[in-house]
């Protein structure tokens, strides 16, 4: 159900100040299981193997695997993450489980396909990204970690809305695409817009009609 793996060990120490000596002394992200049958868990990471996971634009979106102990592997999804205000640090995780037949809601990315060989680019125009992620629901087991949007025949001043898009089997949006002011606008493609300078064009001396001073009396 899951190709992404991370490594975790359980927490006897809780609270605010464990968790700040986790983080300050051990290099380790404190985090909990919670969800299904079971009692939550606190969990701990290695600090560098989650943010090497968090380069994966997947881990957001999947089922991952958590390796409990070496022993016990349990199937989740990211809820919470918790990021320092201003340094490279994970400060704690959220994980709930998940099994094959549970529904969800996910936000997934979109990845954009045939962007230079779209009919409106090849005539000159730019592509306009409107959305680059997405709300689905679906069951665990019909996940996608991400949605194709092959652009290859969009033309010059079209668009194409979440109605356009094509979802697999067992996926349905969370937005109701039948109605208008839910079905976004996903891509476009536009001529790009020339921004014209005014040049005030210069008249001859000669063409300046002269001024008659008036006559003294």
């Amino acid at each position: 159900m899951s190709s992404i793996k991370l490594a975790a060990e359980l927490r006897q120490d809780c609270g605010k100040g464990a968790s700040r000596r986790l983080r300050r002394l051990d290099n380790l992200v404190p985090g909990i299981v919670y969800g299904g049958e079971e009692e939550p868990v606190s969990i701990q990471l290695l600090h560098n193997k989650v943010i090497k996971a968090l380069e994966n634009e997947h881990f957001y979106s999947s089922v991952v695997t958590l390796d409990v102990q070496g022993s016990k592997k349990e199937h989740v999804i990211l809820k919470a993450l918790q990021r320092h205000p201003y340094k490279a640090l994970i400060m704690h995780m959220d994980f709930q489980r998940v099994s094959p037949n549970d529904e969800i809601t996910k936000v997934i990315p979109l990845h954009f396909l045939n962007e230079e060989k779209a009919l409106g680019v090849i005539a000159g125009g730019m592509v306009n990204h409107h959305m680059n992620h997405v709300e689905i629901r679906c069951k665990v087991k019909n996940l996608p970690d991400h949605l194709d949007v092959d652009i290859a025949k969009l033309e010059i001043n079209q668009v194409l809305h979440l109605s356009d898009l094509k979802l697999p089997k067992g996926v349905e949006f969370v937005a109701d695409c039948k109605d208008e002011s839910h079905n976004l606008a996903v891509v476009s493609v536009h001529m790009p817009r020339v921004i014209e300078e005014e040049v005030e064009a210069e008249v001859p001396a000669d063409a300046v009609p002269a001024i008659e001073e008036p006559k003294a009396e």
